[in-house]
């Protein structure tokens, strides 16, 4: 596959770093996708295929199952589109026919919608932020709940908190004073959350109480230079160790729970957004905001062949009755921590 224009690097606008580890690869992808997007993220395996976000346009695509031909869309919301997770019951299992239901976050809040159905809102809880605000990354723990971050339109301000929706459709802010939250990701039981910061170069590992979705106190995972790349869209596979996608430098890398990094995967072009694992395969986003060089191959869907696998994306499952651990209004501070500890 032929690299235009220079590396991912250059074409991100990106200082060279040091060289790159003996593990890196940048062979084998192909591009699944024939059209480009503007912000393809929140790559999720779903009824055996994969599906995607196009996230300032509002859409969500399912991938075909066979490079070059066009996904098919199942939502157009009209409002920034940041994450999806099936709702359990709602026409998701493999083999059910019907209309597919999601829970969302989009626009300044979390919801449900059908395809093709109008959302439902939940809450909207950042309608009346003093800073325009949107949501952005969010999945669903392995519990069933529903965890969304949100941030400023701009990228740019500490102004953004990580929610939690419990089953009974009830939404908590669990963290604030995040910039750019990415993620989260769960460990395979539940009781590790990894999340990122993007704009400070971060991922974070909390402890987690799988029964109530308490989180505990967190710890630094890894730490990225501008020049590496900033930690984006991540997901946890089946032996529980965490890939990562990294924006501005064209790269995947594994780690192991406790940082360590095992692997390092080169793409050819430089805003890499997710990544996730289905059908044999690792599908990765990419996306053309903020590019600094044009680039042909950026915004496409990428895709290898791979051995490691990975849930599907785990459902929605509301359970009426259920309250979470932050109703008494408390919320930690994300901030504090970093000023304190790192």
């Amino acid at each position: 596959m032929t690299r235009t224009g220079g590396t991912p690097k250059a074409r991100a606008g990106i200082a060279p770093s040091s060289p790159q580890a003996p593990d890196s690869t940048g062979a084998d992808w192909q591009v699944w996708t024939p059209g480009r997007y503007q912000l393809a993220e929140g790559l999720r395996p779903h009824r055996g295929g994969m599906v995607f976000v196009d996230l300032l346009k509002g859409d969500l695509y399912r991938c075909a199952d066979t490079p070059g031909r066009a996904p098919h869309r199942l939502l157009g919301l009209g409002v920034p589109l940041g994450a999806v997770a099936p709702v359990s019951g709602g026409g998701n299992s493999d083999g059910d026919d019907g209309d597919s239901e999601w829970i969302v976050a989009a626009g300044t809040g979390i919801a449900l919608v059908t395809e093709g159905g109008r959302p439902r809102w939940l809450d909207r809880p950042e309608a009346h932020a003093k800073l325009p605000m949107r949501m952005n990354d969010g999945v669903c723990d392995p519990a069933g709940r529903f965890w969304a971050g949100s941030m400023a339109l701009g990228g740019d301000a500490p102004v953004g908190s990580l929610y939690r929706v419990d089953h009974d459709g009830t939404v908590h802010r669990v963290l604030y004073g995040l910039t750019v939250p990415n993620g989260p990701a769960f460990s395979p039981c539940g009781s590790l959350m990894y999340l990122a910061d993007s704009a400070e170069g971060t991922v974070l590992r909390y402890p987690v109480d799988p029964r109530t979705g308490a989180l505990g106190a967190p710890s630094l995972l890894a730490r990225f230079t501008a020049a590496e790349g900033r930690p984006d869209g991540m997901t946890v596979d089946d032996e529980g160790l965490l890939w990562l996608a990294l924006w501005g430098t064209g790269q995947v890398r594994c780690h192991t729970p406790d940082g360590v990094r095992v692997q390092t995967l080169d793409l050819p072009t430089p805003h890499t957004s997710s990544v996730a694992f289905g059908a044999g395969r690792m599908y990765v986003t990419t996306a053309r905001h903020r590019l600094a060089v044009p680039d042909p191959l950026a915004g496409a869907v990428f895709a290898r062949a791979s051995p490691t696998t990975s849930p599907p994306a785990r459902p929605f499952g509301p359970s009426p009755g259920r309250r979470g651990p932050y109703s008494d209004g408390h919320v930690p501070s994300y901030l504090e921590f970093m000023r304190s500890n790192l």
